[in-house]
């Protein structure tokens, strides 16, 4: 690809909204210059306001086929153990062509509503009968082939999932398909650095999937290999998102998960904690000074009934965060900040929680510049900055909508987050290619009917 160009009228840069930008794009797809109060020439125009694209830290793309399939009452009280049921049953029948068929549909829909990076937190890797495939890397090549169809950026997080719970208690027949050893595990991340190094559209890290799915020797078998392999690598954990969990836990340990982690993991600025939803003001405190990120999923923890993070203490202590859209119920980085804020709102009755204060108070722009550091920290990537040496993932906003109509600055991204529902993004540029232009993908509609004919497979 050779090098091209782009100028904004308006572009949010690290420093803040600068006007007439002229952005500088190498062959490999990442910013060579970004010089602000230039001229067009011959460099194409934007059509409205420039952003950097959004990273969304915490995907299970196979559970974008079940949205929609779990919204029914059953004969009980449902809950999110319920709901883990649904989903097993769901995964049982899955195949290699339909996961990355699913995948691709929703990397698509991620790129139409403004992510240009995603975390596959995959622990789909075996057959229906927990089999190894004649690859044991056949689930993981497909998530990211995905990935380069829809043509986002991809940190693959193969995941290590040992027990059923906490102390080493056996997986259950649901869980078959995700089991491994730690040594077999470690050989499949080996494998994928290697196939995947020096790509600048993929980057591969771990999760080990929780505490209730590791002891304390694989979860350290799992870092110190990771480490042999890749010391900067990402590490993501689902941590404290039940009650359930934290009770269970205090029950095996005497300690709660984040807590436990705190004490025995030592995580840091490559580890993302994934929801951390029931935590003490202590913990909180200690997260945030550990630099990790907490990688925050508000449509998913609404829908499965988590409950709210407590997020101004965190954010206090210095605490960092991105954002995820997990099981997909919404794939829209506007809801996501939406309610980040409004489960704030709720949980504490007054307005305007999330902010910088006196000095930087605008709430949308707030949510939006933390999001985009968080992420891009929680993927091991050069993204969310318009900056020279980070890949060309930008945004350009359909500021002619209506509810956009007059904005700039940081007001319009208050407007973008708070004030409608219809998607503001027009068109998006991922590693210097654009992948949507006027909301349309170039291959969504063979995509589309790749999706449809997975789906109706999987629920005849």
């Amino acid at each position: 690809m050779p090098e091209t160009t782009l100028f904004a009228a308006h572009a949010l840069l690290p420093e803040g909204w600068a006007r007439d930008v002229l952005f500088q794009i190498g062959p490999d797809g990442g910013l060579t210059a970004v010089t602000p109060n230039s001229k067009a020439g011959e460099a194409p125009r934007a059509a409205g306001a420039v952003l950097p694209g959004m990273a969304n830290l915490h995907s299970h793309a196979f559970q974008r086929a079940m949205a929609g399939l779990s919204e029914r009452a059953g004969p009980g009280e449902d809950s999110f153990w319920t709901w883990r049921d649904l989903m097993y049953g769901f995964v049982r029948r899955l195949t290699p062509d339909q996961a990355e068929a699913i995948a691709a549909q929703l990397y698509v829909e991620m790129l139409k509503a403004g992510y240009t990076a995603v975390g596959e937190f995959h622990y789909l890797h075996h057959d229906p009968q927990g089999v190894p495939y004649g690859d044991p890397g056949e689930m993981s090549h497909r998530a990211i082939a995905a990935a380069g169809a829809a043509g986002i950026g991809i940190t693959h997080l193969p995941v290590l999932y040992g027990y059923s719970d906490f102390g080493g208690q056996a997986a259950n027949e649901g869980q078959r398909r995700f089991v491994h050893e730690p040594d077999a595990f470690l050989r499949l991340v080996e494998s994928l650095i290697a196939s995947h190094r020096g790509d600048p559209q993929v980057r591969i890290g771990i999760a080990p999937h929780s505490l209730r799915a590791v002891t304390a020797e694989t979860l350290n078998a799992a870092v110190e290999g990771l480490n042999a392999l890749d010391d900067s690598a990402p590490i993501h954990i689902h941590i404290a998102e039940q009650q359930k969990e934290v009770h269970d836990c205090i029950k095996w340990s005497g300690e709660r998960p984040v807590e436990w982690l705190l004490r025995r993991a030592f995580p840091d600025a490559r580890w993302c904690l994934v929801h951390a939803t029931h935590v003490t003001e202590e913990e909180a405190a200690r997260m945030a000074e550990s630099g990790a990120v907490v990688g925050l999923c508000p449509t998913t923890e609404a829908n499965l009934g988590d409950g709210v993070f407590p997020a101004p203490g965190f954010l206090a202590a210095g605490g960092r965060f991105g954002i995820g859209s997990d099981s997909h119920i919404s794939i829209s980085a506007v809801e996501e900040l939406r309610w980040l804020e409004y489960g704030q709102r709720l949980t504490l009755r007054r307005r305007n929680v999330l902010s910088g204060g006196a000095d930087a108070p605008s709430v949308g722009a707030f949510l939006y510049k933390r999001a985009l550091a968080g992420g891009a920290q929680a993927l091991g990537r050069p993204i969310g900055r318009l900056a020279p040496g980070c890949r060309a993932d930008l945004l350009v906003i359909d500021d002619g909508l209506p509810v956009l109509a007059g904005k700039s600055g940081d007001i319009l991204l208050d407007a973008m987050i708070f004030a409608g529902n219809e998607n503001p993004v027009r068109d998006v540029m991922a590693g210097g290619r654009w992948v949507v232009r006027e909301g349309c993908h170039a291959h969504e509609a063979e995509i589309l009917r790749r999706y449809r004919a997975a789906f109706v497979e999987l629920t005849a």
